[in-house]
């Protein structure tokens, strides 16, 4: 077991690379949306990180629907809204930003069905964090990108389902449920790539591939699903939840400025303001003893 307070260099080293890796890969999903329609890159992303993976590692001990629910909402429904919501203009930054709502989802979800209930500076920094989302709404052009924006909370919401799925599976090898888990979703979202984008357009754009897409999809699978959420996995296992979650705060700043330097996007005052208001909601969860202390409610 790792120290419960502080990371030691080389697990530093490696919960940075995972942030890298998965706020860099907002980046990868926009280029690979380039060339695949979003339900067809959800296919190609769920099959490849799961064959043939899924012949070397076991079933997690659960059961199937336990499986299933984790698989459909962590990857079906969390990956078909995001890549959707990215392909209808919402830009890979915001993604990035907005995505991170799910763990105010979670702490909801949490109270429902386990009767975590929160305490009242978690639903302070909830309130806190959609004051940030009522900012990036109400400054988005075009309804295109206000469905986008609408579907990545679609995309962060089924990522708190996924969460209470997760509670539920007793897995030895978190990397072992993330390949079961994209099993599961494989052959739904090729069922509706099929049904949706049809066997014209996908034919098409097999048969158009181009080298830039073909590395957006090595990217999404082998460095932000294997690595990263193999890594992230082994850094859960080894320390305290509250000494590596709150890491996930740099994952959007790294999604802003990687998009900026990359894609060129704009960043105005309003993604800023936003910004803050999001992440400083977010610190109030996560951070929560340390706020407390830092207003003396609480003494060390």
């Amino acid at each position: 077991m790792g120290n419960a307070v502080n990371l030691s260099p080389k697990h530093l080293l490696m919960v940075l690379s995972v942030v890298l890796i998965w706020g860099t890969n907002f980046i990868a999903v926009y280029i690979g949306l380039k060339g695949f329609p979003p339900f067809l890159l959800c296919a190609a992303r769920f099959a490849l990180a799961a064959l043939p993976w899924v012949f070397f590692l076991p079933r997690p001990k659960a059961s199937f629907k336990l499986i299933f629910g984790y698989g459909f909402f962590t990857f079906a429904m969390q990956f078909g809204f995001l890549f959707s919501g990215i392909h209808l203009g919402l830009s890979p930054g915001l993604a990035s930003l907005i995505l991170q709502i799910q763990v105010f989802f979670s702490i909801g979800l949490a109270f429902l069905f386990f009767q975590d209930r929160p305490g009242t500076w978690k639903i302070f920094g909830s309130l806190i964090s959609f004051v940030g989302i009522g900012i990036v709404a109400t400054h988005l052009k075009g309804s295109g990108t206000f469905i986008g924006l609408i579907f990545t909370l679609l995309a962060a919401f089924s990522w708190a389902v996924g969460n209470m799925f997760t509670k539920k599976v007793d897995a030895d090898s978190p990397l072992s449920l993330v390949v079961w888990g994209n099993l599961v979703a494989f052959p739904f979202m090729v069922g509706v790539s099929l049904f949706l984008e049809g066997p014209v357009m996908i034919l098409d754009s097999l048969q158009n591939m181009s080298w830039a897409t073909i590395g957006a999809i090595v990217y999404i699978v082998y460095l932000s699903t294997h690595v990263g959420y193999g890594l992230w996995g082994f850094l859960i296992k080894s320390y305290p939840t509250s000494v590596v979650v709150p890491f996930t705060l740099l994952i959007p700043v790294v999604g802003f400025l990687s998009s900026a330097l990359f894609l060129g996007e704009e960043l105005p005052w309003w993604k800023l303001f936003a910004s803050l208001f999001i992440m400083g909601g977010l610190v109030f969860n996560l951070l929560e003893n340390q706020v407390k202390r830092w207003f003396g409610v609480i003494k060390d």
